[in-house]
């Protein structure tokens, strides 16, 4: 496996290099109707399979009834930090066909994925962080907003703008708080050489093992 080593992480986008997960958000600040909606059209945005858009999502700011709901769902782990966020949002995901056990798209929980990133990026240039976790009751969510059975409630996330930070200026030089990442050998698990040759030429594949579970190695 070939791995060039001439990308540094300083030539990332900054929005990419120094998002961070918050876990401590400022318990004032409100998020203004305008640009959450923005956030739900970056989420929109999102590329698809078969542009099936199977993402929905249930939005509660902080103190509205939603937000409450959604709260009382939270485990014990996220009840302490999440609901200081300025928002909550339960990402929806749809896995069935409406009314039947027909799979919808095999793709829906990873096109989700992909709507929240682009939320999360949509979010960063807003000087909002957006901390995204699954520590919460998914049953009660569904049967606290009636969500269909073709619909999964998949994961939540929260929004607002981290302890100590600037609403709408996009983060800048937190190396210091940026959590460590895999290297890029570490979660390349094959590529060829620039100008190698073709499968039938190639002189061997290689494989990296498998990722095993526990803290990044460098």
């Amino acid at each position: 496996m070939w791995l060039s080593m001439d990308t540094s992480r300083d030539e990332l986008l900054p929005l990419l290099a120094d998002r961070v997960s918050a876990s401590s958000f400022d318990p004032d600040h409100v998020l203004d109707p305008s640009s959450l909606d923005l956030l739900l059209q970056a989420a929109g945005t999102a590329p698809s399979a078969g542009n099936s858009q199977p993402w929905s999502f249930i939005v509660g700011h902080r103190g509205d009834w939603v937000h409450d709901r959604l709260v009382d769902s939270l485990a014990g782990s996220t009840r302490a930090w999440a609901p200081a966020a300025s928002v909550l949002i339960a990402n929806l995901a749809q896995v069935h066909v409406e009314d039947s056990d027909l799979e919808y798209s095999e793709f829906s929980r990873y096109d989700l994925g992909q709507a929240v990133a682009h939320l999360t990026v949509q979010a960063a240039a807003l000087g909002l962080s957006v901390h995204q976790f699954r520590g919460f009751d998914r049953s009660a969510v569904a049967d606290a907003f009636d969500v269909a059975p073709h619909w999964e409630v998949t994961s939540m996330a929260a929004v607002g703008v981290a302890f100590g930070a600037t609403p709408r200026v996009a983060p800048t030089g937190h190396a210091s708080s940026t959590p460590e990442r895999r290297s890029l050998t570490a979660i390349t698990w094959a590529r060829a050489a620039p100008g190698s040759a073709g499968a039938s030429g190639a002189p061997g594949r290689t494989r990296r093992a498998a990722p095993t579970r526990g803290r990044p190695t460098a």
